[in-house]
């Protein structure tokens, strides 16, 4: 990757600007270029697309994705400390790299993307999981982004992809699979990053589906899986019966037994008890 763009390796880019990661801004900076490229590849053809990524660090994956062809990429960074490295790639990519210093949580980025979008990104840590729900959980759909190929702890990956009667299946599961086909692309060591985490990692690439996989009351789907989740050990006509005293009955009007767990209950049986709400 240095032969191709010129630029100093990731380890050099650190210890210049001396950027040690910061654990209270979750970083866990991924110095292996060969792997960066890979993670960017694993997001499909970038050149036609603008790309967002969350939280570059040092560059490597921005390098990566500039360097497999990525039209434009917006590149959102709270840590001042990380600006100058960021600018020697732009330097390095006249014209295809726009640096935001900016809370990624509080950024509307609509204003700085051209669709189609694709989002990818090494998340931190201590974001990644809210990130995520918002951009599954937009007032309209589809949303701004044609994929997602994002980084997270092994688990929360495992969550995302989980199905009924897996240990990891939940609400996200529900979320992610009702408007986008996910599935995990890679998983990368801990000795793989620096600082290196205690926990495994792995890229989740989410394939934004043009409508949600089974019709259902957006609004219902989450108040329902919340309360099922919440108190997963008990039976769905008790972790329910704040739905109303009719709860056994719309259960049993969709095909799910009153006894049974929130665990058990498929994404199209949820949806389907959702619908049956105004």
């Amino acid at each position: 990757m240095a032969a191709i763009d010129g630029l100093p390796s990731l380890s050099q880019v650190i210890r210049t600007h001396d950027l040690v990661a910061k654990k209270q801004l979750g970083q866990n900076f991924l110095l292996d270029l060969n792997l960066t490229a890979k993670i960017a590849r694993s997001a499909g053809d970038l050149t036609q697309c603008d790309v967002l990524e969350v939280g570059p660090g040092p560059g490597g994956l921005t390098r990566g994705l500039l360097a497999e062809g990525a039209r434009r990429v917006l590149a959102v960074e709270k840590d001042a400390r990380c600006l100058p490295a960021l600018a020697e790639i732009a330097a390095a990519y006249p014209g295809q790299l726009e640096v935001v210093n900016a809370d990624a949580l509080a950024l509307d980025v609509s204003a700085y993307l051209t669709p189609p979008v694709r989002v990818v990104a090494n998340l931190p840590y201590n974001i990644g999981t809210e990130l995520l729900v918002r951009w599954l959980s937009p007032d309209e759909w589809p949303p701004f982004w044609q994929s997602l190929t994002l980084m997270f702890q092994k688990e929360v990956a495992q969550r995302i992809v989980a199905k009924p009667g897996d240990k990891a299946y939940g609400r996200l599961a529900l979320l992610a699979q009702w408007r986008t086909d996910p599935r995990i692309v890679l998983t990368l060591p801990p000795e793989a990053f620096s600082p290196a985490p205690k926990v495994h990692s792995a890229v989740v690439h989410l394939t934004r589906l043009d409508a949600p996989r089974f019709p259902a009351n957006a609004v219902m789907l989450s108040r329902i899986t919340a309360m099922a989740f919440n108190q997963r050990r008990k039976m769905l006509r008790s972790s329910l019966k704040a739905m109303g005293p009719d709860i056994e009955a719309r259960l049993e009007a969709v095909g799910i037994a009153p006894t049974a767990r929130a665990e058990e209950i498929s994404l199209e049986k949820f949806c389907a008890l959702s619908s049956g709400y105004a």
